[in-house]
């Protein structure tokens, strides 16, 4: 069998990104430098060390220090080339002034010769300190929330609680085992195609994805998020722009925890390398969601703008973690359905409290036993302000596992994706256009958020680990499933293992 097209060379490497100055001619459609507010951190330094310090930040020692100083000293070189740039045009009008003035005009040209190697050097004084100054600030992290707890994880604050008091744990409820005694997942299978922690959902577990993905899309699209299926691939540099610096979540040595794509046949014509930009399989819809938005101005009536994403989620950290990895709790690829959030700043804080209660309505709505928990400076990554994560209770692992995570990015990702609104002004009826022009409103960054509706491999290990039926010799015969699914159930087989409750 012959296949249609040219296949991608799919592989697990490092990568470390740079932002050139220049665009990447080779690139459809390539953004600008990512806009960061080298001011705001010259003149926070402490402010900014202790943020970077508890939140475990990758930064190199003194890192902000030295962004202030190299801030510093691009000021001073502007200083210093601003004027000479002004007089490189008034000698050029002497010149011009001169021309039958063999003596003036050569002085005038000499003067030219000096002032062009000064300009030279400062340009390129001024380039290296304002790269340099780049690279050190893109790892610089988001802000954090002034009522986030300080510290790791155990540190994280429980919020609320939800549901029915948790079932007693049991072994028996293990839902890799309830899922192969009921033939509703292939581990085996999964592994033997692709690998450790990839799977197949069978039966009654494939329409238990279908039925929780279109369940919580109806609950989103009920609260105005308007619905979006997003590209899986991605180019790498919007990942990166979105803040995925590829940290080991363990807090190991970095490593890339995305799907690279190699591919092996858009070489250049020379034969060069590939000349096509570097692309990634998304690891969540908020990153192709996010890049949706890059270099738009919205205009003030149109935020907040909510969005509901439907993609795949890949994830290369899985098969790491011991028994964290065990069945379908952390696998390699999934189906995730994201709310997604443009706001202003005004806005952003009670888009956060919406976002939480949307998740709050579709978990408490499948009858589970979660909390909320407002997680600690070091679960943050680099792009979130505050961060809540919902666990559920699991009993057969014995444990909370979480369900969803909500983040209110403020403005991290936008000033690196470029999307700002036009913030509204008032003007008198009479107002010419230039006067409109001249008193145009500035051009803020807006705020992005996002949360989980619906991670389908985590909500299954809770609803069937909650759900599990036994008969009366212990042995697992079904499941209990919330009614609230039953109008997206996909029926037409003859099994009945499922009991609606």
């Amino acid at each position: 069998m012959e296949f249609p097209g040219p296949l991608l060379d799919i592989s697990l490497r490092t990568s470390s990104r740079c932002y050139s100055s220049r665009p990447d001619s080779s690139a459809t459609a390539t953004l600008p430098r990512p806009r960061l507010n080298y001011r705001e951190i010259s003149e926070t330094v402490v402010f900014k060390s202790h943020n970077a310090f508890n939140r475990n930040a990758p930064l190199p020692a003194g890192a902000i220090q030295t962004i202030a100083k190299l801030y510093q000293t691009k000021k001073d070189l502007t200083d210093a080339l601003n004027p000479r740039i002004h007089t490189r045009s008034t000698i050029g009008e002497r010149i011009r002034q001169n021309a039958k003035d063999p003596d003036a005009k050569k002085a005038a040209l000499e003067d030219a010769k000096v002032l062009k190697a000064e300009i030279t050097e400062l340009e390129q004084k001024l380039l290296e300190v304002e790269d340099r100054m780049f690279h050190l600030a893109l790892a610089v992290p988001n802000d954090t929330h002034p009522d986030t707890p300080i510290g790791p994880e155990s540190t994280a604050v429980t919020l609320s609680e939800y549901g029915p008091p948790p079932i007693p744990a049991s072994p028996s409820r293990d839902h890799v085992s309830v899922g192969r005694t009921l033939k509703l997942l292939d581990l085996e299978a999964g592994a033997t195609v692709t690998g450790s922690s990839w799977y197949y959902l069978l039966n009654e577990g494939a329409l238990l994805e279908m039925a929780l993905t279109n369940y919580a899309l109806s609950i989103a699209t009920k609260h105005g998020f308007t619905p979006v299926t997003t590209p899986d691939v991605i180019r790498a540099d919007i990942a990166y722009r979105c803040g995925y610096q590829a940290r080991d979540p363990q807090g190991e040595t970095p490593a890339s925890q995305m799907y690279h794509i190699a591919n092996t046949t858009a070489r250049d014509t020379t034969g060069g390398s590939p000349s096509s930009p570097e692309l990634v399989l998304a690891g969540t819809a908020e990153i192709p969601l996010a890049g949706m938005f890059a270099n738009k101005i919205f205009l003030p009536q149109e935020l907040p703008a909510k969005i509901v994403g439907l993609g795949r989620a890949f994830r290369a950290e899985a098969g790491a973690r011991g028994t964290d990895t065990r069945g379908l709790y952390r696998v390699h690829q999934f189906t995730k359905l994201e709310l997604f959030v443009v706001s202003t700043q005004d806005q952003s804080e009670a888009m956060m409290e919406e976002l939480r209660s949307v998740q709050t309505e579709i978990y408490s709505g499948l009858g589970l036993t979660f909390r909320v928990l407002d997680m600690p400076t070091e679960e943050l990554g680099a792009s979130a302000y505050r961060k809540y994560d919902m666990e559920a209770w699991m009993p057969g692992r014995a444990r909370w596992g979480e369900i969803s995570s909500t983040s209110n990015c403020t403005d991290y990702q936008a000033r690196r994706l470029h999307i700002r609104y036009r913030r509204p002004v008032s003007l008198p009826s009479d107002t010419t256009v230039q006067e409109q022009q001249s008193k145009s409103p500035s051009l803020p960054f807006v705020h992005t958020l996002n949360g989980t509706a619906a991670a389908i491999p985590r909500l299954i290990v809770a609803l069937l680990e909650n759900g599990a039926r036994f008969d009366d010799a212990g042995e697992v015969v079904g499941i209990n499933l919330p009614k609230i699914l039953r109008p997206f159930w996909v029926d037409g087989r003859n099994r009945t293992l499922v009991n609606w409750v």
